[in-house]
């Protein structure tokens, strides 16, 4: 099914300068610097990845371990939270390219485009992605992992549970059925905003059934904990889909809050790194 756009779409990069450098070269060497700190790459193909988008600067290391450790397939679907409210609920960046200081990644608009067909909810809309960091901050970790990656963007905002395990199980079925291996990345920070003790309780409590790989009391024990993961919803759709995928083996790769790094204790925001297999 033909995507309803007549042109392709590139992305320029927003939060460069910001959440990182815009100097490409020092990009390169930052990013491959916090991939080299990683564990041995997984032999088995990773099927969900999750990793934080803060600045490089307090999360950078934690998403490059995670990344590093992760054997990612070379198309990857990224699942990010909508921080700017813009956009449709469950937003596809449908073709094109996402452009970084010093290069691109390319969408794949085969995937897009098949993913929109499949599953409605899901629609083509730039908007939701145009001010959007959370997807963004990732696209130098995988360009340095493989400058060959595509991607399918997609930007979440949908609050129903019901429908973010409806359009999870789509996911993962069409990604099944695909010709080309998938892996899905997340992006998510932790808890935001309080103590450092709190913080590593409460997304201790998070991780857990996200480790269990059961998407209902995840979401459900973020809901009701009052934990401020802004990836919830994301991670959500990205455990029903891993699910369908047939992920069974889980494991934390990283976890910190920004308190070790800047020294402020009293407000904190929580990372942490989860591989699936």
């Amino acid at each position: 099914m033909p995507m309803p756009f007549t042109e392709t779409h590139d992305r320029q990069p927003v939060v460069a300068g910001q959440f990182y450098t815009n100097d490409a070269d020092a990009l390169l060497t930052e990013v491959t610097g916090y991939i080299s700190q990683a564990q041995p790459k997984d032999e088995a193909r990773t099927i969900l990845a999750m990793a934080p988008h803060a600045g490089y600067y307090y999360s950078g290391v934690i998403a490059g371990v995670t990344l590093g450790q992760a054997n990612l397939a070379e198309t990857v679907l990224l699942l990010g939270p909508n921080h700017t409210g813009l956009g449709k609920p469950f937003a596809v960046w449908p073709d094109g390219r996402w452009l970084y200081p010093g290069g691109a990644l390319h969408v794949d608009a085969e995937l897009a485009a098949l993913l929109c067909e499949k599953e409605p909810q899901l629609t083509p809309d730039t908007l939701a992605h145009q001010r959007e960091h959370s997807l963004e901050v990732m696209v130098p970790f995988l360009a340095a992992l493989n400058p060959d990656t595509r991607i399918v963007p997609i930007s979440v905002s949908h609050p129903s549970l019901d429908t973010l395990l409806s359009v999870g199980k789509t996911i993962g079925r069409t990604l099944r059925g695909f010709e080309r291996p998938v892996s899905i990345l997340v992006s998510s920070d932790m808890s935001h905003f309080v103590a450092h003790e709190l913080a590593k309780e409460q997304d201790s409590q998070a991780l857990d059934p996200a480790l269990h790989l059961d998407p209902v009391r995840f979401f459900e024990t973020v809901r009701a904990g009052n934990i401020s993961m802004c990836g919830v919803l994301p991670m959500t759709v990205g455990i029903a889909a891993a699910l369908e995928l047939g992920a069974t083996q889980t494991e934390i790769t990283a976890y910190a809050t920004s308190g070790q790094v800047n020294g402020e204790l009293r407000r904190v925001v929580g990372y942490a790194g989860m591989l699936a297999s």
